[in-house]
């Protein structure tokens, strides 16, 4: 392998493969870290790319170290709960510390949680506590925010009914919200990784930000049927109903129910909002607009419709 590569931790993962083959079309040499029971399956395609597939228990940090050892940087896509975020990342951070890594990216991609309310969105305050550990690790970070991810506004959205034409929101229609492709998040984490400068602590990001009228009006443009918002309450009544789910489980369940309602919550009350964005940083990066994700997503849907016998 060459002498500099950057090792992703989840890279079986959509956004971990992603990432990875990002940092391939960009000359770096890259490592994915896997469980050591993943199926072949789920790495051929980063095999084929020329990704080196590295099978290493995530909680064995002198193996970690080991397979760290030369690396510029540890991008880690990981996703989980406590179990994941705290103790497999706090594994991979002690292990990059022990390596001598010079930069750490951590499974972050998310609202601004440095806004966000205790208490108001599980998965953030899982990222912002393991941030302490972070600080105080000694190494370089930096931590990529993208807001909601766009790719969540197609297929079976819970935002956007397709029968009813109709774009669910609470609150205003007024409020503006972050939304990043999957995509344009990898390639962004790949210039990072590579950055030969220094990288601050928060670089913020979002192919567009629009609010609700804009989304309705997107998929109008692109279905050519007109699409509406829905108003489904206040912000105020939906924390009351995230409260009262959660009183019947799913506190071991990555994402619930009640759990897209947080973000949901976060994102229309202008919480978790992206006040100042840094897509400058890398100006040769495209941008995905919200209407061209949903007409590149059609096409795609349409395409793959056809090529059945």
């Amino acid at each position: 392998m060459n002498s500099r590569f950057v090792a992703v931790a989840g890279a079986t993962g959509g956004l971990g493969q992603l990432v990875a083959m990002e940092l391939v079309t960009r000359g770096m040499a890259v490592k994915a870290l896997v469980r050591p029971d993943t199926a072949p399956s789920r790495t051929e395609k980063l095999r084929n790319a020329g990704v080196i597939i590295a099978p290493v228990d995530l909680l064995a940090v002198p193996a970690l170290t080991s397979e760290l050892t030369g690396a510029i940087c540890v991008v880690s896509t990981l996703q989980g709960l406590k179990d994941v975020i705290h103790t497999a990342q706090g594994k991979l951070l002690e292990a990059s510390v022990a390596a001598k890594v010079p930069r750490f990216i951590p499974s972050d991609f998310s609202l601004d949680f440095t806004k966000t309310k205790i208490g108001s969105n599980r998965n953030l305050d899982l990222r912002r506590e393991f941030h302490a550990e972070l600080k105080n690790s000694g190494i370089a970070w930096t931590s990529i925010l993208n807001g909601g991810f766009m790719d969540l506004m197609v297929g079976d959205s819970p935002m956007i009914n397709h029968k009813s034409h109709k774009v669910a929101y609470i609150g205003s229609t007024t409020q503006l919200l972050d939304f990043t492709t999957m995509a344009d998040t990898a390639a962004y984490t790949a210039e990072v990784a590579i950055d030969p400068k220094p990288t601050p602590n928060f670089l913020r990001i979002a192919s567009h930000t629009l609010d609700v009228k804009g989304i309705a009006q997107a998929q109008t443009n692109v279905e050519g049927v007109t699409y509406k918002p829905s108003w489904m309450g206040t912000v105020g009544s939906m924390e009351f109903m995230i409260r009262v789910m959660r009183l019947f489980g799913g506190e071991n369940d990555v994402f619930p129910a009640w759990q897209g309602m947080q973000y949901m919550a976060n994102m229309f009350s202008g919480a978790g909002k992206l006040d100042s964005l840094d897509n400058s940083r890398y100006p040769h990066l495209n941008w995905t607009k919200v209407q061209d994700f949903f007409q590149e997503h059609k096409d795609k849907k349409c395409s793959d419709k056809n090529s059945w016998p």
